[in-house]
């Protein structure tokens, strides 16, 4: 599998189990979505909240790339965000429409890289001021890796209030193929 597939199968992981989730998540009422659960972000609403604002951060970092990528022209329009833990939604129906866009976006923007992209090392800066050069294509499996590094706190936390959100590992997308020899 080419790097710039893998990308696409991850892109199409992420928006398969965000849809999961937040289906999940919307059978819940607000108020036990907000409890404190003592998780990294606190309540499922937070880390849920979390994931979008890391989403954004690196995507408004990605579209710097010289490749000026179309697909993530209505992200540069986003504002720029304070923190990490900044509640952008206080409600999972605001925040899982969003969440909706967002995945579609990325989708898309993963269907426009193009290999030669993989190799340029992105110059940003950190959300402390601090100037940062990294690989590229590093800095994507680390965006895909954090999506679901929080995704499987939400499944936890979910799965405490008693709702299980079924299959989630990516081996269900992985496209077989058969031995060519």
């Amino acid at each position: 599998m080419s790097r710039t597939s893998h990308i696409r199968l991850m892109a199409t992981y992420n928006e398969w189990m965000n849809a999961k989730i937040y289906e999940a998540a919307k059978s819940l009422p607000d108020k036990v979505l907000s409890v404190d659960k003592k998780a990294f972000f606190g309540s499922i609403l937070g880390t849920l909240n979390h994931l979008v604002a890391g989403d954004t951060v690196w995507l408004k970092r990605f579209a710097k790339h010289p490749a000026n990528y179309l697909a993530l022209g209505p992200i540069r329009q986003l504002p720029t965000l304070k923190s990490l833990d900044q509640l952008l939604f206080s409600n999972i129906r605001e925040l899982s429409a969003h969440r909706e866009w967002l995945d579609q976006k990325i989708v898309e923007w993963s269907c426009s890289i193009a290999e030669s992209d993989l190799d340029h090392t992105l110059n940003y800066t950190s959300m402390k001021g601090i100037p940062a050069d990294r690989d590229f294509y590093g800095l994507l499996m680390h965006f895909f890796n954090h999506q679901t590094h929080h995704r499987g706190q939400v499944t936890t936390l979910l799965s405490q209030t008693g709702v299980d959100i079924g299959e989630t590992d990516l081996v269900v997308l992985i496209p077989s193929k058969p031995c060519t020899k």
